[in-house]
């Protein structure tokens, strides 16, 4: 069944309060892909984010973004009023997020909506704190205590609630009861918005692909809470930490820094907390694309401490053994595995062992000195194409940088005869390529340059920020997607 969709991030949609949101936006978005024909909307982790904003570096792997929370629909509820938002400044560029203004301004605005609520005395939100305790009481309870340390890690706090002691944690939990369900309170109101949105995507038939990475933060409510899942030392210190190899694009190679995992405990518990995180997963997704798929084959481990990933080493990861408790405990699932960059012959055989699509990127395919896999004549049916993802530029942004050499080969593979909605022609390969599903990033159906770039991988400062302008997508658009849709037979 050939299908296709768009990746746009929540915090992308032109909601108000300056940064996108599950707002009455969010449902036109929606409709106007039920118009374009599409069947999916991608996105990126919804996981509240820290330092450098990056939805991959999270304080929670279960945890949603407050950020999202519509708040229209929280003076719609008369938790706030019109005035009580308009005091704050969330930043006045309907590009881009300010993410520094929207720090701190949203957790002050929740705050007001938390006291006017009475939320504890309500059954819907006991219920909720109740099914999610198993992630939201050490979440709470770590983001309390992370405010109190005035925002450091958990590996500089205090040893007896570093380390969990069990007096400790009680002393806690009575000191900042009230904090505790302030974040509690947060993600009542996330999980409900977002399964409301969920449902009304799906009832217009449009599927949600969620984003889990395959790492958690080394500063997040997981690995405090559970550190015998990770390889650190008995001071809680990581002993090794995740990153990529030196490659042509970067000297040194990339430093991410996350824990790296203890695969031997994993497996002894039969995955038990990887089966917990990736059942929740499809409770907010229909399908999941399951980032850096290679580090379950193998993953590359740097020495902590490091201060870059020229000398880390290869180990084994847990191969098909997770993915078989998998399907054995869940039933079979939709996945996505996000297979790009220097594969092995063994990570390819675990892609095609687990029976999931693989990505293809047509920005990678233009290489005029040598046959690319990425070229769609070398597609195979089992597979996702994208004119690019999140850490691509846009189709034109890339398309405007490209050596002579390697243009003149796109421009002759595709049989561009002008420069004009030049975006249009890699579109129109990716749609008519085999792949069976066919995801196109907004900012290329829009025809935005580089200024619309949402992540340049290894870099801070600019990243995770572009924003789409209301009204940008329109009916008009929707038609000439839904036209196309239908010539490629993806309606």
């Amino acid at each position: 069944m050939r299908k296709s969709g768009i990746l746009l991030p929540v915090s992308s949609i032109p909601s108000k309060y300056g940064i996108g949101t599950f707002s009455k936006k969010a449902y036109e978005f929606i409709d106007l892909l039920a118009q374009a024909g599409q069947t999916y909307w991608q996105i990126l982790p919804l996981g509240p984010t820290g330092y450098g904003d990056s939805p991959y570096q999270s304080f929670s792997t279960f945890a949603g973004n407050p950020y999202y929370i519509d708040l229209e629909e929280l003076i719609e509820e008369g938790y706030l009023t019109k005035d009580d938002c308009d005091q704050y400044d969330f930043g006045d560029n309907a590009e881009y997020v300010d993410y520094e203004k929207i720090y701190l301004s949203r957790f002050k605005v929740l705050r007001k909506a938390f006291k006017n609520s009475k939320i504890e005395q309500k059954e819907e939100f006991r219920k909720f704190t109740q099914e999610n305790s198993y992630w939201l009481d050490d979440y709470a309870l770590y983001m309390a205590v992370k405010n109190s340390f005035d925002g450091i890690s958990w590996i500089s706090w205090d040893e007896d609630i570093k380390l969990r002691k069990e007096s400790a944690m009680k002393a806690y939990r009575e000191k900042f009861a009230e904090e505790i369900a302030f974040y509690q309170f947060q993600q009542f109101l996330f999980a409900k918005q977002w399964k409301a949105l969920k449902a009304y995507a799906n009832s217009k038939k449009i599927q949600i692909i969620g984003d889990i990475p395959i790492y958690v933060a080394f500063d997040s409510a997981d690995t405090w809470a559970n550190p015998e899942l990770f390889q650190l030392d008995d001071t809680c210190t990581p002993i090794a930490v995740a990153g990529c190899p030196p490659d042509a694009f970067s000297a040194t190679g990339q430093l991410w820094g996350n824990p790296l995992y203890r695969w031997d405990y994993h497996k002894k518990t039969e995955y038990a907390w990887w089966m917990k995180r990736i059942a929740y997963c499809y409770e907010l997704y229909d399908v999941v694309r399951i980032d850096h798929f290679r580090g379950f084959d193998e993953y590359y481990a740097i020495p902590f401490g490091d201060p870059t990933a020229e000398f880390g080493h290869w180990e084994q990861g847990p191969g098909y053994d997770i993915f078989k408790t998998m399907k054995e405990k869940l039933g079979k699932k939709a996945v996505i595995a996000e297979d790009l960059g220097f594969l092995t012959d063994s990570v390819l055989k675990l892609v095609k062992k687990t029976g999931y699509p693989g990505m293809k990127i047509l920005q990678f395919a233009f290489d005029s000195r040598e046959e690319s896999d990425y070229l769609p004549h070398n597609y195979t049916s089992n597979s996702v194409v994208y004119t690019g993802t999140h850490d691509n530029d846009t189709v034109l942004g890339w398309y405007q940088s490209l050596n002579r050499r390697d243009k003149a080969f796109a421009k002759r593979y595709l049989n561009i005869r002008s420069n004009k909605d030049v975006q249009w022609e890699f579109i129109r390969a990716a749609m008519a390529s085999v792949s069976d599903t066919c995801i196109i990033p907004m900012q290329d159906y829009l025809g935005l340059g580089a200024e619309a770039r949402i992540n340049v991988p290894s870099t801070l400062g600019t990243n995770w920020k572009w924003r789409m302008l209301p009204d940008a997508f329109d009916e008009e658009l929707a038609e000439r997607i839904r036209n196309m849709t239908k010539l490629y037979g993806r309606l």
